[in-house]
C-alpha cells in the first residue's frame, strides 16, 4: 500500500499540543480516505511535504518568503504523486534554496499542519495536508532563489515572529525552544 509509510509515520507522530494532535488525527483520516491523497489534483487537498531547515548552530531556520502568497514561509511543496514524503522534503530543500550539503536531523516527522490554501485563478480554495521534516545545514553556504520566492534568509528563532507570527510557524519555533 503506497499510503503506509506515511500512515506509520503519523500514527507514530508525538504532536506538540491539542492542536497539532487535531490536525495529525485529521491528517491520518485523509490519507485512509483518498488513496489519491498525494496528487495536487484531489481537489478537496493534499499531502504536501516541508522542510524546517536550521543551522548547524540550532539557532536560525531558513525561510522563504513565498511568490505567490507574498509571506515568508518554511520550504515545501507538492509530493507530485510521490508517496515518498520524505523525499519529497528533501528535494523542495534542493530546488528551493540551492543547498546541496543538508542532512536529515532525525527520521520521525517534525510538525503537522492543516491549512487552508485560498482559491485563485486556476484553482478552487483546497487543504494542505503539510507533513514537515526537520534539517540541518550550514547558513554559510551559498543561496539560490528559485522561481518560487522573493528571497530566502536565514532568520535568528526569536526574530522569525517579525517575518510570519502564524501559529503553524511559531510552533516549529517553540519546538526548537524546548
Amino acid at each position: 500500500m503506497h499510503r503506509k509509510n506515511i500512515l506509520d509515520l503519523l500514527i507514530n507522530h508525538k504532536a506538540f499540543d491539542e492542536n497539532e494532535a487535531k490536525m495529525t488525527a485529521e491528517t491520518i483520516h485523509f490519507v485512509n480516505e483518498n488513496s489519491a491523497c498525494f496528487d495536487r489534483n484531489l481537489a478537496i487537498g493534499h499531502i504536501t511535504a516541508s522542510a524546517w531547515v536550521i543551522d548547524k548552530a540550532a539557532q536560525k531556520a531558513l525561510l522563504t518568503h513565498h511568490s505567490k502568497l507574498n509571506a515568508w514561509f518554511q520550504l515545501g511543496g507538492h509530493c507530485d504523486n510521490d508517496p515518498d514524503v520524505m523525499a519529497s522534503a528533501r528535494r523542495e530543500v534542493e530546488e528551493e534554496s540551492g543547498l546541496n550539503n543538508f542532512s536529515l536531523a532525525k527520521e520521525s516527522i517534525f510538525d503537522v499542519d492543516v491549512h487552508l490554501i485560498p482559491a485563485s485563478k486556476k484553482e478552487a480554495a483546497h487543504y494542505h495536508y503539510d507533513i514537515r521534516f526537520l534539517f540541518e545545514a550550514n547558513s554559510t553556504e551559498n543561496l539560490v532563489v528559485s522561481s518560487e520566492s522573493k528571497a530566502l534568509a536565514w532568520i535568528k528563532y526569536e526574530e522569525i515572529k517579525n517575518y510570519n507570527n502564524s501559529e503553524s510557524i511559531m510552533r516549529m519555533v517553540k519546538k526548537m525552544n524546548e
